[in-house]
């Protein structure tokens, strides 16, 4: 090294400023890794966010008749046949007066039939049978 007490001055400052530079450098450096980690995770999750609404974009929307709080009326159209001749009598009736409003014999078959699926309605939540046998509409 010189003798220069300038030079060896300059050079001190140098190597200072060196090994200062050299720690920013890999504080910067931690910084960058942290960062980066950081950006993956907000990627990853942005990633999930645009999936979840992609997904979401292509699920059909409920349609109005299949109302969650609206009870499964059975398909077979007898079922449609009571509720209306329930709705046109306007009270609660019995299963016997239904087969005649239906224009069904009176034989025990059609009665048992009919009191089978008001019973089947009664338990669906569609009708109520305020006491035995006789059958009404929850808001009748």
């Amino acid at each position: 090294m010189s003798e220069n007490p300038q030079v060896k001055a300059v050079l001190e400052q140098s190597q200072t400023r060196e090994r200062e530079l050299a720690d920013q450098a890999e504080q910067f450096r931690a910084r960058i890794e942290e960062l980066t980690r950081q950006l993956g995770e907000l990627d990853t999750e942005s990633e999930n966010l645009r999936i979840t609404r992609k997904t979401l974009l292509t699920l059909p929307l409920p349609s109005p008749a299949t109302a969650p709080d609206r009870p499964d009326i059975p398909d077979h159209p007898a079922y449609q046949q009571i509720l209306t001749a329930l709705a046109d009598a306007g009270r609660p009736i019995r299963a016997r007066d239904l087969c005649q409003a239906l224009d069904l014999p009176i034989l025990p078959k059609n009665t048992e039939g009919i009191r089978s699926k008001l019973k089947r309605l009664v338990s669906r939540g569609i009708l109520i049978e305020p006491e035995p046998g006789l059958f009404a509409r929850p808001n009748a």
